[in-house]
Order: structure tokens, then sequence, then C-alpha cells
């Protein structure tokens, strides 16, 4: 019988369900935040390597761009036949 009464008024739990405004403030920045980072990853399961391919392709476009100014259109390798 206890229980027919419990759903039938309002009880003090009922009223708290909704948070404060600061509370709910905090709580959509902190989901804000959330999502921010997800999107930053998305698609991407290993950050580090995706960092070390990036240093070595700059690094190879580096080497690259030296090797033209300083070679001029000269190979680099040359045959040679005895």
């Amino acid at each position: 019988m206890g229980m027919c009464t419990s759903c039938c008024g309002n009880s003090a739990e009922e009223a708290n369900l909704m948070p404060s405004p600061e509370e709910r403030r905090r709580q959509q920045l902190d989901a804000a935040e959330k999502r921010r980072q997800e999107n930053e990853t998305r698609g991407v399961k290993n950050l580090d390597s995706v960092r070390r391919q990036q240093q070595r392709t700059a690094e190879l476009e580096r080497r690259e761009a030296d090797a033209a100014r300083q070679g001029g259109n000269s190979p680099t390798l040359r045959w040679q036949t005895s």
C-alpha cells in the first residue's frame, strides 16, 4: 500500500531533479569541452604516430629543398662503369 502513495504525490526528490543554473552552466561547459576534444582527435587513433609522420614529412621536404639549392639540376647519384 505504501507504493501507491509514492507515485501520486510530489516528493522532495522530484523537486530537486532540475540542477541550479550555475551547475547546469558548468555541465554544459564540460560537455562542450568534451565535444571539442573528441572532434580534434576524430579519425586519429594514435596521435603520437601522426605527429611523428608530420615531422618526417617536414624533414624530407627540408632535405629535398636543401638538395635542390645545392645541386641544382644535377643528379645526386652517378653511375660508374669500369
